[in-house]
């Protein structure tokens, strides 16, 4: 069974038909890229499968279950996390309580206790500290847990935002243009991480990506957008290859 099925995905924009018939197959703990000119409909799928839109048509399923059309945090308590091409930390909070936002879906306490102050409300929050920092231990980010997430370095900023999304324990993590405006070394040790993640976390990564290099040096499979349709899926090196992926996203 896959972890990702989805199935004939469509969804029109005021008569713009923005993804049409999309087919999507994960295996669980694979490196999935999703690739294709500006415009060719990625972040869209991202948004269909994150519950941001709901499909016109089609159904995804996740880990056999139907997930197709709910809301957004249920579609997170089912397993799916993302981050987004312009970071959104809660750029306000400390780095450990960005990372803390993440772990609500699964340690809580009720408001009563919370506004009260009774002893499950300190019971909680001290295991969410302590997992938020073993999270932030892995991303090399504890010695900077108490600074506010928007005096970050860039670059940790995106690690961050993973690791935000990590502290859900997703089955299936989405990364919308990770690399985006790191330089060739931040990209270098990104690559990295991405594995880590996959291989500690024991989870499986979908992500957008524009460079290339990133994508051949981490990716298992691929699928290649344009105009919202499937032009190219399989393994990375064949679709990089195949001549109409060059034409129409290579050779832009």
């Amino acid at each position: 069974m896959a972890m990702l099925d989805a199935r004939n995905l469509s969804i029109s924009f005021g008569g713009l038909r923005a993804v049409d018939s999309f087919d999507l197959k994960i295996e669980k703990g694979m490196l999935y890229g999703l690739i294709g000119p500006n415009g060719a409909g990625k972040t869209t799928v991202f948004n269909l499968l994150t519950g941001v839109y709901k499909p016109n048509e089609g159904i995804v399923r996740l880990d056999g279950n139907d997930i197709t059309g709910k809301s957004i945090t249920d579609i997170n308590k089912a397993g799916i996390a993302r981050t987004f091409q312009n970071i959104r930390l809660f750029k306000e909070l400390s780095v450990l309580d960005n990372v803390k936002a993440g772990l609500h879906n699964q340690m809580k306490y009720s408001v009563i206790e919370g506004i009260f102050r009774l002893p499950n409300y300190y019971k909680v929050e001290k295991a969410m500290d302590e997992r938020a920092m073993e999270i932030l231990k892995v991303f090399d980010l504890d010695g900077e847990a108490n600074i506010l997430a928007s005096n970050l370095p860039y670059g940790k900023q995106r690690k961050l935002e993973i690791a935000r999304a990590i502290a859900t324990e997703p089955k299936l993590l989405l990364l919308d243009e990770p690399a985006a405006g790191m330089n060739p070394n931040e990209t270098a040790e990104l690559m990295d991480t991405i594995r880590f993640v996959r291989d500690k976390f024991d989870t499986t990564i979908l992500l957008i990506e524009h460079d290339m290099k990133l994508v051949s040096g981490i990716c298992e499979e691929l699928t290649v957008l344009n105009f919202g349709r499937v032009l190219a899926q399989g393994k990375t090196d064949e679709v990089l290859n195949d001549p109409a992926v060059i034409t129409a996203y290579l050779g832009e």
